[in-house]
C-alpha cells in the first residue's frame, strides 16, 4: 500500500469516489472470492507446471470469445486462485500470438502486467476486474493472430538445445548475430539452467539497444519478467523464448549486426559515452536546476544531445533521481502536447526502463539504461511532434485551478472535466493534489475508471505506468505528472465498455 494512505484510509476514499462516480454498478463484485494483496504479490514458488496449469491454459486457448468470461467465472466461484489464471493467461498468450511487431495483437501479452498492477492497485474486491477484461484481449488479439496466419510458438529445437555451460554465450553470440534458430535453442538451455537474476541481466540490455517498435521491447522485458515475479519461474522456459523472438524483430530491414541501421545507433554511441561516466555518478545530489536542464535538451536537442547531457550531469555530480524527474516529467509533457499512441508509449516505456534500471544489478547496464532512456525520449519527441516542436504546456509551469467542490466530491469535478476539457481537469487536479488532496483517492477513481471506460490495451498500460511512476518521482514534480496524466486518463463522460456488464453476468450465472 502507498504509504501516503493507509488501508483503512484508501478503502473509505474508494467507497466515496465510487459513489460519486456513479460506480454502483461494480457492487456485484463482492460476490466474488477476494484476492487479498498477499496473494498477488510474487512468490517465486508458486503455480508450476503439472497437471493443473496446461488444461487452464487450454480453456483458454479453446473456449470462444462469447463464453470464455463465463467459463472463468464458474472455476472462479470454484476456487480457481488468482495466480493460477493470470499465469494461464501469460502462457496462452505467449503460445498463441505472435511477437511481432512488438505491439499491435500483440498487446494481448504486453498488458498481463499492466492488468496485474491494476489489480495491486485496487480493493480487494475489484483485484479480479482487470485480468477478466485481460482474458477477453486475448481472445480478441488470438483472432487477429488466426487471421494474419495463425502463428504458434513451436516445440523448441531439443537436439540443437547447448548444453549448460554453453547456453549463456550461445545465446549472447545469437542476439549479437540477430540469428532466430540459434537464439531459440540457446534461450531454452538458458531458461533450464540459469537464475533468474542471470537471465534478467542480458535482457535487461537487449530489450534497450534498439527504437523498433516505438519502446516495445523494453516493455515487453520489463512486463514479462514481473510477471513472472508473480506466478513462479518454473513458467519461464515458453515465455523467453517468445522475448527472444520478439527483441529480434527487426522491421523487414537489414541484419543490424551487419548494417548502420538508424534504429540502433544510440547504443552504439551510448556504449562509447558510458565509458565516460565518473566512477563514484552513484552517489550524487538531487538538483533541480540540473533537473530543469535536462527538460530544456530533451525539448530542444537531438537524441545525442540527451545522452551527452546525462553524461555531462552525472559527472558533475547530480543525483540519478533529478535525471529520472524530467524522464518522468518529459514524457508527460508530450501527452499534454500531443496525445495518442506515439506519446503514451513515452511514458511506458519510460516506466519500464525505470523499472529495469532498478532492478539490474550491473553498473554499466545502469549506465545504459540512463543512456538510452534520454535518446529515446527525444526520438518520441520527433516522432510525436516533428521537426517543429510545440512550445506549450510546459508541465512545470501550468497554473492551477480550484475546483468547485471540495475534498473527495472534488475528485468527480475533476474527472468529469477530464471528458470536457482536459486541460481544466489538469489544472484542477493540480490544485486538489496541491492543497493536499489525497493521491490514492484519485489513483482510486482513475483506476475504477479504467474497468468501466477502459477502450483498449493502451489504457491499462498507460494508467498502470503514469500510476506506478508516481510514487518514483520526487514530491516536488510528482503532483505535475499526476495531474498531467489526465490528457489520457479516462473521464466519468466517457462512454462505458461492456466487459463490467459481461463479467457481473457471468458470476449472476
Amino acid at each position: 500500500m502507498n504509504p501516503l494512505t493507509n488501508r483503512r484510509t484508501f478503502l473509505h476514499s474508494t467507497a466515496v469516489t465510487g459513489a460519486l462516480l456513479g460506480l454502483g454498478e461494480l457492487s456485484f463484485l463482492a460476490q466474488l472470492p477476494r484476492v487479498s494483496a498477499a496473494e498477488a504479490k510474487p512468490d517465486h514458488g508458486a503455480v508450476r507446471f503439472g497437471p493443473d496449469i496446461e488444461p487452464l491454459v487450454r480453456l483458454l486457448e479453446d473456449t470462444s470469445r462469447g463464453k470464455l468470461l463465463e467459463e472463468v467465472a464458474t472455476r472462479v466461484k470454484g476456487g480457481l486462485p488468482y495466480r493460477e489464471l493470470l499465469a494461464a493467461l501469460l502462457l496462452a498468450g505467449v503460445r498463441n500470438i505472435q511477437p511481432r511487431p512488438v505491439g499491435f495483437k500483440f498487446h494481448a501479452v504486453l498488458v498481463v502486467n499492466s492488468a496485474h498492477l491494476a489489480s495491486l492497485n485496487s480493493p480487494d474486491s475489484d483485484r479480479w476486474l482487470p485480468i477478466f477484461w485481460a482474458l477477453d484481449q486475448f481472445k480478441n488479439s488470438q483472432a487477429r493472430n488466426q487471421q494474419e496466419g495463425g502463428w504458434t510458438l513451436a516445440p523448441v529445437d531439443e537436439s540443437a538445445v547447448p548444453a549448460s555451460d554453453k547456453a549463456k554465450e550461445m545465446f549472447q553470440a545469437a542476439m549479437d548475430n540477430w540469428d532466430e534458430a540459434p537464439a531459440d535453442a540457446a534461450v531454452a538451455g538458458l531458461a533450464r539452467n540459469a537464475s533468474a537474476q542471470e537471465c534478467f541481466e542480458i535482457f535487461a540490455r537487449l530489450g534497450a539497444r534498439d527504437f523498433r517498435d516505438i519502446g516495445h521491447k523494453a516493455i515487453y522485458v520489463a512486463n514479462s519478467w514481473r510477471t513472472l515475479q508473480t506466478i513462479g519461474w518454473p513458467h519461464a522456459e515458453p515465455v523467453l523464448r517468445s522475448l527472444a523472438y520478439a527483441l529480434l524483430e527487426r522491421g523487414g530491414r537489414g541484419n543490424p549486426a551487419k548494417e548502420d541501421l538508424t534504429p540502433d545507433r544510440p547504443w552504439r554511441r551510448n556504449a562509447e559515452l558510458a565509458k565516460k561516466i565518473r566512477a563514484e555518478w552513484r552517489g550524487g545530489k538531487a538538483d533541480a536546476t540540473a533537473t530543469a536542464e535536462m527538460l530544456k535538451t530533451l525539448r530542444e536537442g537531438s537524441d545525442a544531445d540527451a545522452s551527452q547531457k546525462v553524461v555531462e550531469l552525472l559527472n558533475r555530480g547530480v543525483a540519478v533521481t533529478s535525471l529520472h524527474d524530467a524522464f518522468f516529467q518529459f514524457a508527460n509533457e508530450l501527452v499534454m502536447k500531443k496525445p495518442g499512441i506515439v506519446a503514451l508509449h513515452a511514458v511506458t516505456s519510460t516506466n519500464a526502463l525505470h523499472y529495469t534500471f532498478q532492478h539490474t544489478a550491473s553498473d554499466d547496464t545502469r549506465r545504459m539504461l540512463l543512456l538510452q532512456n534520454a535518446a529515446f525520449l527525444a526520438l518520441f519527441r520527433t516522432a510525436a511532434l516533428g521537426d517543429k516542436a510545440k512550445a506549450e504546456p510546459l508541465i512545470e509551469k501550468f497554473e492551477a485551478e480550484a475546483p468547485a467542490a471540495k475534498g473527495e466530491e472534488a475528485i468527480a469535478e475533476i474527472f468529469a472535466d477530464a471528458s470536457r476539457d482536459r486541460m481544466l481537469a489538469t489544472r484542477k487536479a493540480l490544485a486538489y493534489l496541491q492543497s493536499g488532496g489525497g493521491a490514492q483517492p484519485f489513483i482510486a477513481a482513475a483506476q475504477r475508471l479504467i474497468y468501466l471506460k477502459g477502450a483498449d490495451s493502451h489504457d491499462y498500460k498507460f494508467s498502470s505506468a503514469v500510476l506506478e511512476d508516481y510514487r518514483h518521482t520526487s514530491p516536488a514534480q510528482r503532483d505535475r505528472c499526476l495531474a498531467a496524466s489526465l490528457f489520457y486518463l479516462r473521464g466519468s463522460g466517457s462512454p462505458d465498455n461492456s466487459l463490467v456488464k459481461r463479467t457481473r453476468e457471468a458470476f449472476k450465472a
